[in-house]
């Protein structure tokens, strides 16, 4: 499995985040290589399963939204269907 793949701007802002988190959380400092190293860890590992499920809610909102526009279509249709002889 392929790890996810960020742009530098993003690579940067990720990493902060990281050593933020180790130093006010865990106490620790942690360098800009480890940070790297454990952010392309968790991109490859279980990043997958992020990306699928934000696929699965993206799915299931647009669903939802395909099914109230198809009830909002049926029921105006009904108001202006035109009687059949």
């Amino acid at each position: 499995m392929s790890s996810i793949k960020f742009s530098s701007t993003e690579t940067e802002q990720l990493v902060s985040k990281i050593q933020d988190y180790f130093t006010k959380e865990l106490d620790q400092d942690l360098g800009q290589f480890d940070a790297e190293f454990l952010l392309d860890f968790f991109s490859k590992e279980v990043g997958a399963h992020f990306y699928n499920r934000g696929l699965f809610d993206a799915q299931t909102v647009i669903a939802t939204k395909l099914e109230y526009v198809s009830e909002m279509m049926h029921e105006g249709i009904s108001e202006i269907e035109k009687p059949i002889r």
